[in-house]
């Protein structure tokens, strides 16, 4: 059934909280997305979406969109890291469905518009420090000491959610082992739109472009047992980047002399959330499944979780069945694609050499016998189209 006029109020202006705003006031709810930050900004740089997300962003209206500031992709090169020889080539132009890259402040501000075009207010400056499940609703405290009450509550408020924190307590992450930097060149010539991922022992990076091909996104990832704090917006010298891949080849050194700002995070493995609702509270995204960047599936999740938490909310007229019903559906395929993050990592990193040796030369082999093959893995990934299993069947938008 519509939503119309249910009040819905949603933590954080993210990927998530935006797409599941705008996919909400599309069935006709009164949404109000609350953000801590003065402005709708975001950190960080690249983002890869895969045909699974890309379903996502149609359905809302943004294809168009998305293909005009992103970069259509064609393939992933995974590639030795000292001469750069090609390991494996996963084309990307085949089959149903398309990939692409986009800045991550670009993807967040065509959600913003679409939920904005939609009727959602985002209210500012809003920063919610705890919530409490009192007598049915959901009462937020703002850091100001401000009281705001919610009829029903979506928490996409990121990794250190206060809404998990109200449904399951609080958990402490573990540290991976590795560190990751993240910058962004100009480009200085045509780049290809392709992905190249440099596999070396303990480390690997990543390059690809956006906006066109104006800028090249970059992410190393290294081993070390010396942790980072959680979080994109910690600096660190360039010349440390530099450092740890200066034995990589194939113009990754050139490539990483032009970088003048990067920043480095340490990557934390979080548990799946046990529980993702409680009366009329809910959680998506990074909040109920943080997940390791190995598989680029961080933004695509969210993008599912949002469409399918606000389906069920439309066709389940009690909150309790509508949220158990959308758990259901999301908890096993999003611990499916943590698990296989965090498998991807050792995959990239191995450091033995005969052993590196034997696994590229059979990635080799499978690519040349099969060509396909290495991506048909993944299509329980990348062809699950939640738009298509959960239509949107309510009244057109306010």
């Amino acid at each position: 059934m519509p939503l119309t006029g249910r009040k819905v109020t949603i933590l954080g202006a993210g990927i998530a909280g935006l797409a599941v705003a705008a996919a909400l006031a599309r069935r006709g709810a009164e949404v109000v997305v609350l953000e801590r930050a003065d402005a709708i900004r975001e950190v960080g740089a690249g983002l890869q979406i895969s045909p699974n997300g890309m379903a996502v962003l149609e359905a809302l209206g943004l294809g168009p969109a998305l293909a005009e500031h992103g970069v259509r992709a064609r393939a992933v090169h995974l590639r030795d890291f000292r001469a750069g020889r090609e390991v494996l080539r996963l084309d990307l132009s085949t089959g149903a469905g398309a990939y692409h890259f986009i800045h991550r402040a670009d993807l967040v501000e065509l959600l913003a518009g679409a939920a904005r075009a939609a009727g959602v207010q985002i209210r500012l400056l809003h920063d919610v420090m705890g919530v409490a499940i009192e007598r049915g609703r959901a009462q937020l405290t703002t850091a100001h000491g401000a009281q705001v009450s919610a009829d029903l509550l979506i928490g996409a408020d990121g990794l250190h959610s206060v809404v998990r924190g109200a449904l399951n307590g609080m958990a402490a992450p573990d540290f991976t082992g590795q560190v990751a930097w993240r910058a962004l060149v100009p480009a200085t010539g045509p780049v290809a739109p392709v992905a190249q991922v440099f596999m070396g022992p303990g480390r690997h990076l990543v390059h690809y472009p956006l906006r066109g091909g104006e800028l090249i996104n970059i992410v190393g990832v290294e081993e070390r047992e010396t942790w980072a704090d959680e979080g994109w917006n910690h600096d660190d010298a360039p010349v440390n980047l530099r450092r740890a891949f200066a034995d990589f080849g194939a113009g990754v050194p050139e490539l990483l002399a032009r970088v003048t700002h990067v920043n480095l995070w340490g990557l934390f493995r979080h548990p799946v959330a046990a529980r993702w609702h409680m009366g009329p509270a809910a959680i998506l995204g990074d909040a109920a499944h943080p997940t390791l960047p190995f598989l680029a599936q961080g933004a695509n999740m969210a993008l599912e979780d949002a469409w399918v938490l606000a389906a069920c909310l439309e066709r389940h007229p009690d909150t309790e069945t509508a949220f158990a019903a959308y758990q259901a559906e999301r908890r096993p395929r999003t611990m499916k694609i943590v698990d296989m993050a965090s498998k991807n990592a050792r995959n990239y990193h191995l450091s033995s050499p005969p052993l590196r040796a034997l696994a590229h030369t059979a990635l080799r082999l499978g690519g040349a016998l099969a060509p396909g093959g290495a991506l048909k893995r993944f299509d329980w990934v990348y062809a699950h189209d939640v738009a298509a299993r959960y239509p949107l069947t309510a009244a057109p938008m306010p």
